[in-house]
């Protein structure tokens, strides 16, 4: 579940990126989100 919600966000922000249609720094927000979900996992043992 969380993993895919990371996944989610990461193509999110690079849809993001390459449109060049942010919400200011939303987009980003959704990115580091993504980041600390998919560290956490790896921290925890349980892979990507």
């Amino acid at each position: 579940m969380l993993e895919t919600l990371a996944i989610v966000l990461i193509i999110l922000w690079i849809m993001g990126l390459v449109s060049s249609y942010t919400l200011g720094g939303f987009i980003h927000v959704l990115l580091v989100i993504a980041i600390i979900v998919i560290l956490l996992r790896v921290i925890q043992g349980r892979g990507v």
